[in-house]
């Protein structure tokens, strides 16, 4: 035996994960075989996750951030209702073993699922590897996965309290107003036309389905047949119009070109990457939505979104609540996300 392996009994827990009352609380749902270790599994910047390991399984355990949270915003009850429901879809998601709603375990909710294997790529070194050829095939069905999703009969998986899927446009220009509000430290040129320009400007909504929240490339796990074997981190799931989905993957994959910051995923700078015109085209061609008046409301209400998110993160890091790697660099990202929001905004209106 090496001198540099550790015993799972003596190893440190990871901040957040009392491995001796998980070890309790979990050999009540499943078998456990001897002591559990673990390690904090990086990426995120949100919900905490873990792959806790016994002498012959692994799970990933996901609990709400350290210190005081706003259960809304870290839903533990929320990622396992939706990912209960799409168990037996065309939409890949981790097997659910069982959740905790009870603080005394680990001091918050949290929930236990099984460990999927694959790769959730995140930059065009990654996919260079990989050549033009598997990067297409996999962004394609990136997209087609994300149509299957927006074609789920949510009342028919027993989602239809999930959320109020009227007036979802309007609530989100509302939303993320108020969440820009929460989180100003600083003057954001153009910030306040853009949402000038979002509001009352709504299209009318012609369908609803379930809404990821968060569906880009980096929360999908791809394995070694570029097949996706699992969509994750659905805390900002919900009902609403489909359309925000693909309005906020096209963003994601046009940051790279928007910002030069090193914090930025630049996947979508991969050759053999979909490109705009052929996201959309794939994701129609796949059953999904085309709003009637165009993508350009979701796609300035999609840089709006990502911008305040960015901030309030921008925010916490200036105050001290955030440290870590790439922190400091993300407040950087901002302005050019409200500058390509008012473009698209621009083109929409003037479209009208």
């Amino acid at each position: 035996m090496s001198t540099n392996t550790t015993d799972p009994a003596h190893a440190p827990a990871p901040p957040g994960l009392d491995l001796d009352k998980l070890r309790t609380w979990l050999s009540a749902v499943t078998p456990v075989d001897g002591p559990l270790s673990a390690h904090m599994i990086a990426g995120g910047r949100s919900n905490l996750t873990y792959r806790v390991c016994d002498s012959n399984s692994t799970w990933i355990v996901r609990r709400p951030p350290l210190g005081h949270v706003l259960s809304t915003a870290h839903d533990m009850g929320r990622e396992v209702t939706v990912m209960r429901a799409l168990a037996n879809t065309d939409v890949p998601v981790p097997a659910i073993v069982a959740d905790c709603r009870d603080d005394a375990v680990l001091g918050a909710p949290f929930y236990v699922m099984s460990d999927v294997s694959g790769t959730p790529y995140r930059t065009t070194g990654e996919l260079a590897v990989l050549g033009p050829d598997r990067t297409t095939a996999i962004s394609t069905k990136m997209v087609q996965t994300l149509a299957a999703l927006h074609q789920v009969d949510y009342t028919a998986v027993g989602l239809e309290d999930f959320g109020r899927p009227e007036g979802f446009l309007v609530r989100q220009v509302h939303r993320w107003t108020q969440q820009l509000e929460a989180s100003r430290s600083r003057e954001l040129d153009g910030v306040d036309e853009l949402i000038r320009m979002l509001t009352g400007t709504e299209p009318p909504e012609s369908v609803s389905g379930i809404v990821h929240g968060d569906y880009r490339l980096d929360n999908l796990l791809v394995d070694d047949d570029d097949e996706i074997r699992a969509v994750i981190d659905w805390e900002m799931s919900t009902l609403g119009d489909p359309v925000t989905d693909v309005a906020l993957l096209l963003v994601y994959n046009r940051l790279a070109e928007i910002t030069d910051s090193e914090v930025v995923a630049d996947a979508s700078n991969a050759a053999g990457f979909l490109d705009r015109h052929d996201t959309l085209e794939v994701y129609i061609g796949s059953g999904g939505h085309e709003p009637p008046n165009g993508f350009g409301f979701h796609l300035g209400l999609a840089y709006f979104k990502l911008a305040v998110i960015l901030e309030g993160i921008h925010y916490r890091f200036v105050n001290g609540h955030t440290v870590g790697d790439g922190y400091a660099a993300i407040g950087e990202v901002v302005e050019p996300l409200i500058r390509a929001g008012i473009d698209e905004m621009t083109d929409y209106l003037q479209s009208r």
